[in-house]
């Protein structure tokens, strides 16, 4: 089945429909919104809309004087907050491509990426700065953006082909893939979502997930059309959450499934109100039972589910609270995208039929990074010939009326709190640890826990801190079972039943 939707006029936000880059959205918001708050720190520090502008030009100046012009790439390992926004900016407007980090990534995942990316300068703080230095890297440190100022030379004429963002995200080659963002397609996926999410102008986002994360990154585009205020928690999840939630006045709060059930508990314990209308899910599918803890814990505020992967953003997004009256729904498609759900050989499937979900439209991303193989393998022509098309690899089913019903993953990709991972990537971290001999991976099974197993004179803890120090703590399997030896099938492929069966007897 295919689902077209003509694109819709919003009524919501003005921002004029012949703007082609990201540039010009923030320029609109710096005309339009001027002197509203567009970001700040729950350490009180802020930047207006025209603040940014300004912080923005000034900085683009210096890092052209750095030597950054058109189509480098700029990596920004900063915490999320009005610095890191004054970065994305300035890079933006000199035709440079942002690639966003975790702020203090481990070295294992940033050394990947600085390999991968090749970076012209990196800025970052810390020992993150350090690293990179020691390196003989470029480094902008978080004190140098501040001080003199530097002329800024003419800016670039950007045009909605060329490349934003270089977002990476892990694949089923082992490795994280950079995925190649143009203005065009960002900026299509974020009306889109605007549309239907509905940010409005005096809302106040709280953000904790991370800036390279897609949709933690898109929260400030998000603000920028709406005119909203993007708000960033700067201590850790703790028990005062919600008291900071309401000293910031938050109105809408983006959550993936873990965020959720800790948001839901806090609540249970204080039932002080707050001023939350809305959360946004993704990441992860958020279970019925977390969706409802939501609203008996946050009474008046309304769930949004959305499906989507980074390759084009958003597939589809659910009105508010529409999982109430069609449950496991996770809506229709984005306005001006086409969703297919097709057979093994890219037949489109009639409604009802469960199949692989491929994405058309103008938010499809531009593929991966020096990565033509795995790009030709998830990037391609749509089923109806018109264009290329994002080849999920997920599986679904769509409804007569044309809303999408996740089923599962077909390969070994998949999400864990929220991040997107992939048994491959997990063994070539298990195979970098010393004294690891072999080691297998899979996806959580039906108790979401996540297991490695490994051939190794190591305690699992041992094997369990290796992996840690390479990925970080949120992507940190559940277990380790150590074994003398993989069990095999007669193909001498690794027995995932035997592993998943082993797995449940170390509960």
């Amino acid at each position: 089945m295919t689902v077209p939707l003509p694109p819709e006029a919003s009524a919501t936000h003005p921002a004029p429909q012949g703007h082609s880059n990201l540039v010009g959205l923030l320029e609109f918001a710096a005309r339009t919104y001027a002197s509203r708050t567009a970001v700040r720190t729950t350490g009180e520090e802020s930047l207006t809309w025209s603040e940014l502008d300004l912080a923005g030009r000034r900085l683009a100046g210096k890092l052209a004087a750095a030597g950054v012009g058109r189509g480098d790439r700029v990596l920004v390992s900063l915490a999320p907050g009005p610095r890191f926004a004054t970065v994305l900016s300035a890079v933006l407007r000199l035709g440079a491509v942002l690639v966003p980090t975790r702020h203090q990534a481990p070295a294992y995942e940033l050394e990947w990426q600085i390999r991968d990316a090749d970076p012209i300068l990196v800025v970052a703080d810390g020992r993150t700065a350090d690293t990179v230095e020691q390196a003989g890297i470029a480094v902008m440190r978080l004190a140098d953006l501040s001080g003199e100022d530097v002329p800024a030379r003419p800016e670039e004429r950007i045009d909605g082909s060329d490349t934003a963002f270089l977002l990476y995200t892990s694949g089923s080659t082992g490795r994280p893939k950079g995925i190649v963002c143009p203005h065009a397609a960002v900026l299509f996926a974020v009306r889109a979502i605007a549309e239907r999410v509905g940010y409005r102008p005096g809302d106040i986002v709280w953000n904790r997930l991370p800036i390279s994360f897609d949709y933690g990154l898109y929260q400030l585009l998000l603000c920028a059309l709406a005119g909203a205020e993007l708000v960033v928690p700067t201590s850790e999840l703790s028990a005062r959450e919600l008291a900071e939630m309401r000293a910031a006045r938050a109105t809408v709060v983006p959550v993936v499934p873990a965020l959720a059930q800790t948001l839901a508990r806090l609540a249970r314990r204080d039932r002080r109100p707050t001023e939350v209308r809305l959360f946004t899910n993704t990441g992860a599918a958020l279970p019925p039972a977390h969706s409802a803890q939501l609203r008996t814990a946050f009474p008046g505020a309304s769930v949004v589910l959305m499906y989507g992967m980074s390759e084009c953003k958003r597939i589809t997004v659910a009105p508010p609270d529409e999982d109430l009256v069609h449950p496991g729904s996770v809506g229709r498609p984005l306005p001006g995208t086409r969703l297919f759900i097709v057979d093994s050989a890219g037949v489109p499937l009639p409604p009802g039929e469960t199949g692989e979900i491929v994405s058309a439209g103008p938010h499809v991303m531009a593929g991966y990074w020096r990565a033509p193989t795995e790009t030709a393998r998830r990037f391609r022509l749509a089923p109806d010939g018109l264009g290329m098309a994002v080849f999920t690899g997920d599986r679904g089913r769509l409804d007569e009326a044309g809303r999408l019903y996740f089923v599962g993953r077909d390969d070994d990709i998949f999400k864990y709190r929220g991040w997107r991972m992939s048994r491959t990537e997990l063994e070539v971290v298990l195979a970098d640890i010393p004294g690891v001999d072999a080691a297998a991976a899979l996806p959580p099974g039906p108790d979401d826990r996540l297991c490695v197993w490994a051939e190794t004179s190591l305690s699992p803890g041992q094997v369990l801190d290796g992996i840690r120090a390479r990925l970080g703590p949120e992507r940190t399997p559940d277990l380790c079972v150590v074994l003398d030896r993989l069990p095999l099938t007669a193909h001498g492929k690794v027995d995932a039943a035997a592993l998943h069966r082993l797995a449940r007897t170390q509960s």
